[in-house]
């Protein structure tokens, strides 16, 4: 589980207009369209083609409690794709990105600062380019370590350094034991 990338698409997932296939049977309809074929959903969910094509007749309508998590995990990801591109490139270059979050935080800053890390519960609005750099790094497959580190960055600047109009001579940000972490579009 992922804790940024999974955020990640959450917020894409609130720009759907239609909601995505709740049952197993559509479900298994859906991913046997977009895949061409019973095959290839048969590989993809670790099963084999005679389940999946009993769950496209009907014949099966509950699935295990894994494969149901498997089955509605690879629909949201294929669910709306132009919405989702959309949504995202609004995000990249107009609107940006809300982030909100509780965690500990603390920076490293010159001597005499008080630098001690402590609890913060912040709601900031992240300019675009680093929506981004979010979704770029998500895209290229970035673990949840570099998401937090591109997050860090740029609570740094909007966050701690006000857009550079305050502490100018802040080094990093450490952004760890996140309670809480949702981002909005």
């Amino acid at each position: 589980m992922s804790l940024f990338g999974d955020g990640l698409d959450a917020a894409v997932h609130k720009a759907f207009t239609r909601p995505a296939p709740k049952s197993a049977p559509a479900q298994m309809r859906y991913l046997v369209k977009q895949l061409k074929g019973t095959r290839p959903v048969a590989q993809l969910l670790r099963v084999s083609r005679r389940t999946v094509e009993r769950y496209v007749k009907g014949q099966i309508k509950k699935p295990r409690p894994d494969l149901a998590a498997r089955l509605e995990r690879e629909v949201k990801k294929r669910w709306q794709p132009q919405i989702r591109a959309r949504a995202r490139q609004k995000a990249a270059t107009t609107g940006g990105i809300v982030i909100d979050t509780r965690a500990r935080m603390g920076y490293t800053a010159p001597i005499g600062s008080t630098d001690q890390d402590r609890i913060r519960h912040l709601t900031v609005a992240l300019p675009p380019h680093y929506a981004a750099r979010l979704f770029d790094a998500q895209e290229a497959g970035a673990g949840d370590q570099q998401l937090k580190e591109i997050a860090a960055e740029a609570l740094k600047e909007v966050y701690f350094q006000d857009n550079g109009r305050r502490a100018g001579q802040l080094e990093e940000v450490r952004f760890t034991d996140i309670e809480h972490l949702e981002f909005d579009l």
